[in-house]
């Protein structure tokens, strides 16, 4: 590969359900769609993330008696925030957005697909242990650097660019190509973890 050719780009998540009028509306979260689109005709190389939770997820607050949205509950792997309904396999909702461009993207990888377990991170479910395969396909097709754009920023964004740095990836973030839930002060708390891990920020007419 060129060194252009080694670069790949991670749209995370761009799906109905976390766009205004979806289950766990992002934010502006349609306002990334333009954006990315104008990015996936810059890079050779596009890969596409897709939230596929079955029904009754554990990660749903419908699942847990006397938890509301946005509560928390204490799973094997750690404390997990729990979540309205959302991204349910084959409903509307975990569709990408219909103005969203996947057709040059080279591959999908689906997660939150195990019942028992959620997955924020494009690599690894969120016992940062189990992979999604993902890391396993970039090595062997000799990618060594990801550039990440999607939603949300302080949660799958953030965990996906985490586990690439953790991974070995030279990992970069475009800001204006992502928005964030921002939980209780958790959008400034990613931010600050990633910039602590070495992942770049820019923006997209810098990418």
């Amino acid at each position: 590969m060129t060194s252009q050719d080694a670069e790949i780009l991670i749209i995370v998540d761009v799906q109905n359900d976390f766009c205004p009028g979806g289950a766990l509306a992002v934010p502006e979260g349609d306002a990334v769609v333009p954006l990315i689109n104008q990015l996936s005709m810059r890079f050779d190389h596009r890969v596409l993330t897709q939230d596929w939770h079955p029904a009754g997820h554990s990660s749903f607050a419908s699942s847990h008696t006397g938890k509301a949205p946005f509560e928390t509950a204490e799973m094997p792997y750690g404390t997990q925030v729990l979540w309205p309904d959302h991204c349910v396999q084959g409903n509307p909702g975990a569709a990408f957005h219909p103005d969203l461009v996947v057709d040059r993207s080279e591959l999908v990888i689906r997660k939150g697909f195990r019942l028992s377990i959620d997955s924020y991170s494009a690599f690894f479910e969120n016992d940062r242990t189990t992979p999604t395969g993902l890391a396993g396909y970039l090595k062997e097709r000799g990618f060594d650097r990801v550039v990440l754009a999607g939603l949300a920023t302080d949660f799958c964004v953030a965990y996906s660019a985490l586990d690439a740095r953790r991974l070995g990836f030279a990992t970069t973030v475009i800001t204006d190509a992502c928005r964030a839930i921002d939980l209780n002060g958790s959008l400034a708390a990613a931010m600050a973890e990633m910039t602590a891990a070495g992942v770049a920020f820019v923006t997209a007419d810098a990418a």
